[in-house]
């Protein structure tokens, strides 16, 4: 079991990334469309990977990220992003992926990162 926090403020691309993720083996979702959001669903249920955009509609992924693993410890992030040359920092080490992203990097960076079932 593989679950995801998908950090994406374009709803029609967060869609479309459980689409992606779930082909490649996730089994579980949750969303956040904001900074504050993603820490609340990441403390309501640990995610096994975290997908960030980074830029959000408030605060940023790479902000959020650094709270998440401050309190519940390390987590294999892939950030998915327009602005990639943005992603700094992107702590802990990374995947980054430019937008538009293809299914393929998606499924191969996932399948990089996710844990072992």
């Amino acid at each position: 079991m593989c679950h995801v926090l998908i950090i994406e403020d374009e709803p029609l691309l967060a869609f479309d990334l459980q689409d992606m993720l779930a082909a490649a083996g996730a089994t579980s979702f949750a969303f956040a469309e904001t900074e504050h959001e993603a820490v609340s669903e990441a403390r309501a249920r640990r995610p096994d990977v975290i997908t960030s955009d980074v830029m959000l509609r408030e605060g940023t992924g790479p902000q959020a990220v650094a709270v998440i693993v401050e309190e519940i410890g390390p987590v294999p992030v892939i950030y998915i992003t327009g602005s990639p040359e943005q992603c700094a920092p992107c702590d802990p080490p990374a995947r980054v992926l430019a937008k538009p992203v293809a299914n393929e990097m998606v499924r191969a960076a996932f399948l990089e990162v996710a844990p072992v079932t």
